[in-house]
């Protein structure tokens, strides 16, 4: 059985660029190194495996019921965090692809990218860390993301955590976009650029909140129609409303069908482009090497300079027309006021945490209590705070109503 794994990474030293990083070369479960070695699989490469570790994992099945933008239960056709997840996959294996490097770290790093959020989206990260630096520390969604598959998975008998490859866990760690901007542990800090596929992850997200986002957008009526995008006045949108047009010409395709099109229009556009910048920077920085990868001048993944100031600009105007809008900041409001009262009322009475959560409570150092209930709201899916705080919050009449 053996055989399957040296073959694959065999593979992987034919197929791979130099500047990719080789499974065989991993520095390995750096964690639990010396209780344990590398845990060797007889099948799957190291990458593999821990893909596979967080694919089962309870952080990441949580995904699905936790807010992207719009809170789960206002409609089923928008993204969650795991549908967003699985779209920051989707890209970041295609880009893996086209410079050839390692897709299975890629695939590792994207899957555990988000699975340190609160509910409620970043209005609960907010929240939590506004509550958490009352008590001297903070709570970030990147760094939980690396605490959850370090410590706070319970999987295996012989250790806490995940046990991931240090590759996996620096991509974990260095996740780093325009609204992502982590406190990076001092392990991971020795040298200016993660590796490429670090950076792989870091665009993909960015690409797929934003496409999707603007998709959704659209679904929700916040515009028209994709071509009131025209007002933003930007060259590479005027491009792709004209490309809609021309795929649509003389066909019968009415609103919903030809916003979808622009969407895809634009994440091909996108991904065309970083492509292409990307090699040319690749090319420019004289990149032969991991080394190179991580000591370089610049990003080496990105958009074009032109794009990449208009890829910001499309950001603002989300900003303004969607995330800040009424309907979407109302709904962030109501998800921090029950985390709020959530975390204020298990200080003030933490026998009233499930019984695994209380037994860690009361096993905590005094200083460490504080950190427990955080993991314990950070780990809510929406649907399970929201019913959590009708418990505690039910109004006085409907309870007196349900004894009598």
């Amino acid at each position: 059985m053996i055989v399957i794994r040296k073959s694959t990474e065999e593979r992987e030293e034919d197929f791979l660029k130099r500047y990719a990083i080789k499974s065989c070369q991993s520095r390995g479960r750096t964690l639990h190194y010396k209780e344990y070695g590398n845990e060797l699989d007889p099948i799957r490469t190291c990458f593999q495996r821990d893909r596979d570790r967080i694919l089962y994992s309870t952080a990441f099945k949580r995904l699905q019921y936790k807010t992207q933008v719009y809170l789960t239960h206002e409609g089923d056709f928008y993204r969650t965090r795991l549908t967003h997840t699985l779209e920051v996959v989707q890209h970041a294996k295609t880009f893996a692809r086209a410079f050839h490097l390692n897709e299975d770290l890629c695939e590792a790093i994207a899957m555990a990218h988000d699975i340190g959020h609160a509910p409620f989206g970043h209005a609960g990260e907010e929240i939590l860390n506004e509550l958490m630096k009352k008590y001297k520390e903070e709570f970030e969604h990147n760094i939980q993301s690396l605490r959850i598959v370090d410590e706070l998975e319970k999987r295996y008998s012989k250790y806490n955590g995940l046990n991931l490859c240090w590759e996996t866990r620096e991509g974990i760690a260095r996740h780093t976009t325009e609204y992502d901007k982590p406190n990076i542990p001092e392990e991971f800090r020795e040298t200016p650029y993660p590796s490429l596929e670090t950076q792989v992850v870091n665009i993909s997200d960015s690409l797929a909140y934003r496409a999707h986002d603007l998709e959704d957008a659209l679904a929700a009526g916040f515009f028209r129609s994709y071509q009131d995008l025209k007002k933003i006045g930007l060259s590479f949108i005027d491009r792709i409303i004209n490309s809609v047009k021309e795929e649509t010409k003389g066909k019968q395709a009415d609103d919903m069908i030809k916003n979808r099109i622009f969407v895809r229009n634009l994440i091909e556009y996108l991904s065309t482009n970083v492509i292409a910048q990307t090699e040319k920077n690749i090319g420019e920085l004289k990149i032969r090497s991991v080394d190179d990868v991580r000591n370089a001048e610049r990003e080496i993944v990105s958009l074009s300079p032109r794009v990449g100031r208009q890829f910001k600009i499309l950001g603002a105007y989300l900003l303004n027309e969607v995330y800040e809008s009424p309907q979407v900041l109302t709904m962030c409001e109501k998800g921090k006021m029950i985390i709020k009262c959530l975390f204020r009322k298990f200080v003030n009475e933490p026998r009233i945490l499930p019984k695994r959560t209380l037994v860690k409570y009361n096993k905590a150092r005094k200083k460490d209590k504080k950190r427990v209930i955080c993991d314990f709201i950070s780990g809510m899916t929406d649907k399970y705070a929201i019913d959590f705080y009708q418990k505690l919050f039910e109004p006085y009449e409907k309870i007196m109503g349900m004894v009598h």
